[in-house]
């Protein structure tokens, strides 16, 4: 019988045992045998999913939110061993994770942000400067820089329609509303999916992304807020992982 292991954030989970025996008996049916290791503060995931490899999985299966996905997929970065994810997460965006109470955000789900976020939309805008690859520096007066391979949000709008998670491209969006009438307008392009460009909203595609600001600002990978700071570079690394999709 073949091995995994199921990295589990427990406290997403509302029953750990029930959790566990239906995990174990879909399992078994495909012919696989389950162990499970639960993150903590100081494990988020990674050395749980390298100690399962090194144990002999070969799958892994991260259940939880983003950050539990996020460090599974660095420790089986460059290895032969698939990753296979049970969503059990909300939402986040940047300043607004960090505002949404962590009660409410388990409570409400991914609607919390929504609220918290409705409070900093008269907020300022900061200078931004942005190289895409090789290109000459952008300069941007922009509320937020987002880098994704996914442009889905909660509700099935897309911030970066373009976004394919295997294209070997990575899309930015440069939010730069100057007020609340302009992130309705911003809000109504998003919704009703028109993908036109402007001083509000501008997308853009490349390799590697390097974001200059011109003042420390929080930073979020999804969906965990890192320590704040004045740059972050993201690249690509294609095929780097292999990831189970139904």
């Amino acid at each position: 019988m073949r091995s995994a292991a199921v990295v589990v954030n427990s406290t997403r989970v509302g029953g750990l045992a029930a959790f566990r025996r239906a995990c174990r008996s879909a399992a078994a049916a495909s012919g696989w045998q389950l162990e499970f290791a639960e993150t903590t503060v100081d494990d988020r995931g990674v050395g749980l999913a390298r100690g399962a490899v090194a144990a002999g999985a070969s799958l892994i299966i991260a259940a939880g939110g983003d950050g539990t996905v996020r460090a599974c997929a660095h420790a089986l970065a460059d290895t032969p061993v698939p990753l296979a994810i049970l969503p059990l997460g909300t939402a986040n965006l940047a300043e607004v994770v960090a505002a949404t109470p962590r009660l409410i955000k388990r409570r409400a789900g991914w609607p919390a942000y929504a609220a918290a976020g409705a409070a900093r939309l008269a907020g300022r805008r900061t200078r931004f400067t942005i190289t895409l690859d090789a290109g000459e520096p952008m300069t941007w007066q922009a509320r937020s820089v987002v880098v994704g391979n996914v442009g889905l949000l909660p509700g099935g709008f897309r911030l970066l329609p373009a976004a394919l998670l295997d294209d070997g491209q990575l899309d930015v969006g440069i939010l730069a509303p100057a007020g609340p009438a302009d992130w309705l307008r911003v809000g109504a392009r998003v919704l009703s999916g028109r993908t036109h460009d402007d001083q509000r909203l501008a997308r853009f595609r490349a390799r590697r992304i390097e974001i200059r600001a011109g003042q420390r600002l929080p930073r979020e990978v999804d969906g965990e807020v890192v320590t704040p700071g004045r740059r972050l570079t993201v690249t690509l690394r294609p095929l780097a992982l292999a990831v189970c999709v139904p």
